[in-house]
């Protein structure tokens, strides 16, 4: 087959073969074709889109690129989560835990940042000592110690979805609803699982800004799992603000603390408390979404998830001396509160601005080599709907750089609007896929 070929015949807008996606997707992993070609394709892909037969033939491609995990020695049902990607979301470091302390296996395969997004690895590997990557050995064993695991990609799972990823996270290609339904699915159909609980953001912070696409997203990835056999639940959540009230990696390992160990009640806790209940009902350790959203809570207000998280991190080789006291964590060299001249009611954010403030200040990547500063981010004060007084501090942020926190500083004034109204917050959850 002619790659050159296969690209322009996806530019004019005609339909890929399995056969022809299969060896793009081959070709690619065994470095036969270039970057640069392969990003072309990604364009035609994002520009013109995959119809079903293709997302399918792109999913088995990549998930078959590498090995599928057998799980069948550990006795009891695996469930995972997987977030489409927002501002502040840390849910993972809250609900793997509560889901493993309820006695649901939880076998987590994550990403890293992807465009202004936060990604799970990167917030996991700012604990000093924490390893994601794991091999299967090790990724199984954890799993059968702890009941939960939280990895980076191997390179025997899914080698292809690693590749791409990185590629379409500096080429613009991200939001394509066949490309993230290839990458996401790849990953979790061969971790093991049994049933996935999915968390597909929509508003101004997320890859699906408009409801129609963010349903459109939930559905192709439903419809994926269930054609492998898999159980899904599909949550279509805000992201017309950022989730909780800390950005950055380090900063968000923090917030997870607050809620895990101190009760903090927020968006965040809610989120959480709603997308733990699923994987328990999932896991078949409650008799309805609603009761395992009971038991979520039960967990969480005993203390047993703080300590599952701690039995977690311990196991993966991270210093949970910093999560008993995360004072002793070190800090930016500078950081700065910021204040709004006016007052009034919260009337919009600007999530996509905020996580770009975010990553102005060190806290993400514009390029795949660049390197992130774990303690770099932002706290962000206030709610949509919220009273902001002039003396109010609306957010602080934090950077070695001090240029860079001039940059984030403009950013954030520019991507909030105050009204003489209040406003209503936005509803988190908007609808359920199941």
């Amino acid at each position: 087959m002619n790659t050159i070929e296969i690209i322009r015949k996806k530019r004019d807008k005609k339909s890929l073969s399995n056969e022809e996606i299969e060896f793009l997707i081959s070709s690619y992993t065994k470095g036969k074709i270039p970057d640069y070609q392969f990003s072309a394709f990604l364009m035609a892909a994002f520009l013109n889109g995959l119809n079903k037969t293709e997302t399918a033939a792109l999913t088995k491609a990549m998930l078959y690129s590498g090995k599928i995990v057998d799980l069948s020695s550990i006795k009891g049902l695996k469930v995972d989560k997987h977030s489409t990607g927002g501002v502040g979301d840390k849910t993972s470091l809250i609900i793997a835990p509560i889901a493993a302390a309820a006695g649901v296996y939880v076998p987590m395969i994550s990403g890293r940042g992807l465009g202004h997004t936060g990604g799970t690895l990167d917030k996991l590997e700012s604990i000093p000592g924490f390893r994601t990557e794991l091999n299967l050995n090790q990724y199984e064993k954890v799993l059968k110690k702890t009941g939960a695991v939280l990895i980076g990609q191997t390179k025997e799972i899914a080698p292809a979805d690693k590749l791409i990823y990185s590629l379409r996270d500096v080429t613009a290609t991200v939001e394509a609803i066949p490309l993230i339904t290839g990458s996401i699915m790849s990953k979790k159909l061969a971790e093991g699982i049994d049933s996935l609980v999915l968390d597909v953001k929509t508003g101004n912070g997320a890859f699906m800004k408009e409801m129609e696409d963010a349903i459109d997203l939930a559905n192709s990835l439903s419809e994926t799992a269930k054609a492998f056999g898999k159980k899904c639940i599909a949550f279509i959540t805000d992201m017309n603000q950022p989730l909780g009230n800390y950005i950055g990696n380090w900063l968000e390992v923090v917030e997870s603390i607050q809620v895990l160990r101190n009760g903090k009640k927020n968006d965040l806790t809610e989120l959480s408390l709603i997308l733990a209940g699923a994987m328990i009902f999932l896991g078949k350790k409650s008799k309805s979404l609603e009761e395992g959203i009971e038991k979520a809570i039960t967990i969480l207000n005993s203390g047993k998830a703080f300590n599952k998280f701690l039995e977690i991190v311990k196991a993966q080789g991270g210093n949970i001396s910093y999560l008993e006291d995360p004072e002793k964590y070190p800090k930016s060299n500078y950081n700065k509160q910021i204040k709004l001249m006016n007052e009034g009611y919260l009337s919009f954010v600007n999530t996509y601005e905020i996580g770009m403030a975010a990553i102005d200040l060190g806290a993400g990547r514009l390029k795949k080599e660049d390197k992130i500063d774990p303690k770099a981010g932002i706290i962000f004060n206030f709610k949509v709907g919220d009273k902001i007084r002039k003396a109010d501090v609306i957010a602080e942020v934090f950077s070695d750089s001090k240029e860079k926190i001039k940059l984030a500083e403009n950013r954030i004034l520019k991507a909030v609007r105050l009204s003489n109204k209040q406003i209503k917050s936005p509803n988190l959850i908007k609808e359920i896929i199941n």
